[in-house]
């Protein structure tokens, strides 16, 4: 089976940690299926065009392309230290992207009726004697009443226009803005209000969250959108009489998922993985992007009229928190990326944020919560299962697995830990996936203590050879099952066993004689007083 997860696009402004805990589940999708055989894609890069961009390079004195280029360079380094496994991280801004999407666009404006030019308000400011995009005109949302951006509410999850808004204002000064009419294309959403609501009925497995939204837009009545804006930074649009105007973002950012799949896969395995049945396509993003990859990239695909294959499943995490508050740049109250990810353990960064994420409601990251996690199930239970297991091999047998045999009743625990984890991977559930592995890790600590080899070691050394042959195989499986949440610290873990080479998923045997290299301390535990410190910078840097 050819399989895509496509992560959501950052923005090129800085990654923060709930952009992380929300990309994650991505990660380990992809290492899953890749783990069980399946041809995977998994894909995403950098979102680079737009005004914000365009604004903060003119402050910087330089060109919105070198500070965007600072930004996914950053970004690159992020994942790479935090393990994200992708096939393609390109940028919104490589040809190998606006290529596609210029071509994409110039059949959807060519081959269906659904595009049409319309004179609609352009916001302008004349204190700043500019243009606005929607995102640099605020004011109330017209639905709830709360201050939203001109392209979204971020209260009631509204994808909304500047003209919509009640009293806009511009972002820069805090002028009132006026609108002048311009000419832009427009795709006709709300002529497919039938075909959209047939793909949401067919998904009745989605969070819930993806399906209210989804069905919120649908019964307010679908609004028709602009495809293109007046913007200085962006793709060109490919139509005659538009050279003043570029694609909207939101029209050209979503289809990275296709120009990026296409930029890593041959023609054949490409034409299979968006026009085949044998596929499954994953797409995975926060709360607030729900609409754009159940609406609107919906809308592209149908309206370009290619026969694409719509998103399969959605995995759309709910909001994290920082210790008690709404993450905001604005004003400095989070935790940067680029600020954690070398700095801490990557596995133990993933397993708090797979753990004790977003996933089906909002969550907290707490520093202080953060440290207990760590020496809790992490380093308490997984690590020192391992560990304990391991040493004792090392000390009493001369590293050498002793004789034993794998019980039929274990066997058959351990490849339903693999089916039950597997089955919930499937599903995009992640965090109730990891739960199911650690159930497995608590199991394997008390198998250890109830036959107490510390003691066997003098009464009875067959049992205790036996029993250390068990811990040993449940250590490898128990790394195996954890390789798409800790890729890390399972690979150190299935190369002391000689099993590192082979990333199957599956049932793992170390066979009795094997002689192991010298292990070390799988984790580390974490101080409390990291807590403290990492809580004191935090509060420095929202104070400034």
């Amino acid at each position: 089976m050819k399989v895509l997860i496509g992560n959501a696009w950052p923005y090129a402004n800085g990654l923060h940690i709930g952009h992380i805990a929300a990309l994650l589940p991505g990660d380990v999708i992809a290492r899953y299926h890749r783990g069980i055989g399946n041809e995977v894609y998994f894909v995403s890069g950098t979102d680079c065009y737009g005004t914000p961009v365009a604004i903060s390079a003119k402050q910087a004195g330089q060109t919105p392309e070198a500070i965007s280029d600072k930004y996914h360079e950053e970004f690159i380094e992020i994942f790479g230290k935090l393990g994200f496994s992708y096939d393609m991280y390109g940028k919104t801004s490589a040809e190998e992207h606006t290529g596609f999407v210029r071509a994409f666009h110039k059949t959807m404006y060519t081959n269906t009726d659904l595009i049409y030019e319309k004179t609609a308000p352009q916001a302008y400011c004349a204190h700043c004697a500019a243009r606005l995009t929607d995102r640099l005109v605020v004011g109330q949302c017209p639905l709830c009443g709360v201050e939203a951006r001109g392209d979204q509410c971020d209260a009631c999850g509204a994808v909304l226009e500047s003209e919509a808004l009640v009293s806009p204002r511009c972002v820069s000064c805090g002028a009132a803005v006026v609108f002048r009419d311009d000419k832009h294309l427009y795709i006709a959403i709300s002529k497919l209000a039938a075909e959209l609501q047939a793909y949401l009925d067919a998904h009745p497995e989605w969070r819930s969250n993806a399906i209210a939204f989804t069905k919120r837009y649908i019964d307010e009545g679908l609004r028709d959108r602009a495809v293109t804006r007046a913007l200085d930074w962006g793709v060109d649009v490919p139509r005659a009489g538009y050279e003043d105007k570029k694609i909207y973002i939101w029209a050209e950012n979503v289809l990275g998922y296709l120009s990026m799949s296409k930029a890593v896969a041959d023609a054949n395995a490409f034409d299979g993985l968006w026009h085949g049945a044998d596929a499954l396509h994953y797409y995975v993003h926060g709360k607030d992007n729900i609409p754009f990859h159940t609406i609107i990239l919906p809308a592209l695909l149908l309206a370009h009229g290619g026969g694409w294959r719509l998103p399969d499943v959605i995995v759309s995490s709910e909001h994290l928190t920082l210790e008690g508050r709404k993450i905001s740049s604005s004003q400095s109250w989070a935790i940067w990326g680029k600020d954690i990810a070398g700095r801490y353990d990557p596995d133990s960064l993933r397993y708090y944020l797979l753990s004790n994420g977003p996933e089906r409601r909002d969550s907290d990251f707490s520093w202080k919560e953060y440290v207990k996690c760590h020496n809790g199930e992490l380093l308490g239970g997984y690590g020192n299962f391992v560990n304990r297991s391991l040493v004792f091999v090392s000390k009493y047998f001369g590293g050498v697995v002793p004789q034993g045999r794998l019980d039929e009743g274990l066997q058959a625990r351990i490849n339903e830990a693999y089916a039950d984890v597997g089955a919930k991977l499937h599903k995009g559930a992640c965090k109730a996936a990891l739960a199911a592995a650690f159930g497995l890790v608590r199991e394997a600590n008390k198998l250890f203590d109830d036959e107490a080899p510390w003691k066997t070691r003098e009464t009875d050394p067959a049992a205790c050879a036996q029993t250390l042959y068990t811990c040993v195989n449940l250590a490898a499986n128990l790394a195996s099952v954890l390789q798409p949440f800790l890729p890390f610290s399972s690979k150190k873990v299935l190369d002391w066993l000689g099993l590192g080479q082979d990333a199957a998923w599956g049932l793992r045997v170390v066979c009795s004689g094997y002689v192991l290299p010298e292990v070390s301390v799988l984790f580390a535990r974490l101080d409390a007083a990291v807590a403290e410190e990492e809580g004191e910078r935090l509060a420095k840097q929202g104070a400034e």
